[in-house]
């Protein structure tokens, strides 16, 4: 049984044997790659007949015209030269003549909706129900006309306050501060007002840097004299008119 078992092993690593040796992969292939030949461009001698680039004018009214003034750098700006840029203007958008236009029928402004009904749609400033911009914004005391806005607030001098100066002086805050008739001021600046009692001066120059209409009628009435300081440095900048 031994003798018959290794011939049989013996007969079937022959037999792989022969079939192993009969399969040859041919690795040679009958594709040849078609030879082409690389040329070099040649330049051209012949001249070109493309015109040049150049921008469309869209303007028929400039299509012809002469501008030859106008791209003349040494000519300088003026009112009769300036004109539009090429294809700046356009015609004026006619709507609702027909569908064939573009913006005929609904013109535009859709089919429904409150947009697109006549007459006046929401009021400047609405947005649909949200806390607007005008209100969303912060609120500055004191600042009517917004963040960049300075009111100017001056201390008060009525004109009764100015009845015990003598005829020929000169009146101020500095001067009416020594003498009692005012005790304290607010702001660094002084505005001259119309006050509850009669004015009585007579002859007097006031300095101030700022006066009432009523107040300077009153004084020059009087036959005074109404000078306006500057808030910086404080001198005369407004002399009286001889």
């Amino acid at each position: 049984m031994q003798w018959i078992n290794l011939l049989l092993l013996a007969g079937s690593a022959t037999s792989l044997t022969l079939r192993s040796s009969s399969f040859t992969p041919s690795l040679s292939s009958s594709f040849s790659p078609p030879t082409t030949t690389l040329h070099s461009p040649t330049p051209s001698t012949t001249p070109s007949t493309t015109p040049p680039l150049t921008m469309k004018i869209f303007d028929w009214k400039r299509r012809e015209a002469d501008e030859s003034a106008i791209t003349n750098v040494e000519i300088p700006y003026t009112l009769s030269t300036l004109m539009p840029a090429p294809g700046s203007v356009h015609r004026r958008k006619r709507k609702g003549r027909g569908i064939a236009a573009g913006q005929g029928a609904s013109c535009g402004f859709g089919m429904r909706g409150q947009k697109s009904r006549s007459g006046k749609p929401s009021r400047p400033g609405f947005e649909g129900g949200q806390t607007p911009l005008y209100r969303r914004l912060p609120k500055f005391v004191g600042k009517p006309m917004g963040p960049g806005h300075r009111r100017k607030v001056y201390n008060v001098i009525k004109t009764g306050e100015l009845n015990g100066a003598a005829e020929g002086d000169i009146v101020r805050f500095e001067t009416l501060l020594a003498t009692g008739k005012v005790t304290k001021s607010k702001y660094p600046i002084h505005k001259v007002v119309v006050g509850k009692e009669e004015f009585k001066g007579k002859g007097i120059t006031v300095q101030a840097h700022a006066f009432t209409k009523g107040a300077r009628e009153a004084i020059e009435g009087g036959g005074g004299i109404c000078q306006v300081l500057s808030r910086t440095t404080g001198s005369v900048i407004e002399a009286p008119v001889a």
